[in-house]
């Protein structure tokens, strides 16, 4: 429990340039407080604590806004960026190095009994407000643009965005670990779009070229 704490504390100054201390981190970020929190309800119920457990998470859901279930279960190094309204399910399964931003949600559809919440790979990066739902699993290296909602399984070293979510990209090479770009995501739609009214604009080209060339 100690070595995870220690590598959750470490992810603030590797993915945060705005943490400057430790005491900062140690006294205003909620996200660590959030996190040293599970870490203590999560070790309670593995060895069979009952109650203490899930008053532990609510208190913590009370003080940060971050809710996440003492069952759940999450590697070293992860990071909740802000954090204000991160939700994690009972049975959600969360790797190494993983980052949460704001609003994120790992959680269930309503419909299912045993495994209902999503599995995380490694180094897998989610923007803020985005919604992961259902027993899905996302592999390692995948990043989730921001108020995607995924209802589907995503492959390794994929990117997806949207509503529901659709991969856009995917390499056989690693993605970059904590970092995503919110601002240039390509936006397959509008480049469909785009290329459609081109195509639309060299349509009407020809027809005007031949209206001209009849007698």
């Amino acid at each position: 429990m100690f070595s995870k704490i220690g590598k959750d504390f470490q992810a603030v100054f590797d993915r945060d340039p705005a943490a400057t201390s430790a005491l900062e981190v140690v006294l205003t970020y909620a996200g660590f407080h959030a996190l040293v929190a599970y870490r203590i309800a999560h070790w309670l119920s593995t060895h069979g604590v009952p109650f203490v457990p899930r008053l532990i998470s609510q208190l913590a859901r009370w003080l940060t806004g971050i809710e996440i279930h003492p069952a759940a279960k999450i590697g070293a190094g992860f990071f909740i960026d802000h954090g204000m309204g991160v939700v994690i399910g009972e049975t959600a399964e969360i790797g190494d190095f993983v980052t949460l931003f704001q609003g994120v949600t790992l959680g269930g559809t309503g419909k299912e009994r045993g495994k209902r919440h999503p599995t995380l790979g490694n180094h897998v990066v989610v923007g803020a407000g985005a919604k992961i739902l259902g027993g899905i699993k996302i592999g390692d290296n995948v990043k989730i643009g921001a108020n995607s909602v995924v209802l589907k399984n995503v492959p390794a070293d994929s990117t997806v965005i949207g509503v529901p979510a659709r991969i856009i990209k995917t390499q056989g090479e690693r993605l970059p670990d904590a970092t995503m770009d919110q601002v240039d995501m390509p936006d397959p739609i509008n480049d469909r779009l785009v290329a459609l009214e081109q195509e639309l604009i060299e349509l009407r080209k020809k027809l005007e070229n031949r209206d001209s060339q009849l007698p």
